[in-house]
């Protein structure tokens, strides 16, 4: 009966030990992960009229200023 307990006590040891190796493994996979940006990651810009976030690809420049849409654009440069 005693040799039963302690294999059970060795196998829980050993259950527990690869659980915490592998916690570790995956945080530091994560925290590579967040180092390096993703591929195909663009800088957001902020419309100057509404203030909604966008990616810069998809966003409409005219001189510094940065806007969602063509309407917005319009709307600010009539309001200025």
């Amino acid at each position: 009966m005693s040799k039963i307990i302690l294999l059970v006590i060795v196998f829980a040891a050993a259950l527990w030990l690869v659980r915490g190796l592998r916690r570790r493994s995956e945080a530091k996979s994560g925290e590579r992960a967040e180092k390096t940006p993703p591929q195909g990651a663009e800088d957001m810009v902020r419309c100057a009229q509404c203030g909604v976030h966008l990616p810069r690809g998809e966003s409409i420049m005219a001189g510094q200023e940065f806007f969602c849409s063509a309407r917005h654009q319009h709307d600010f440069r009539r309001s200025r």
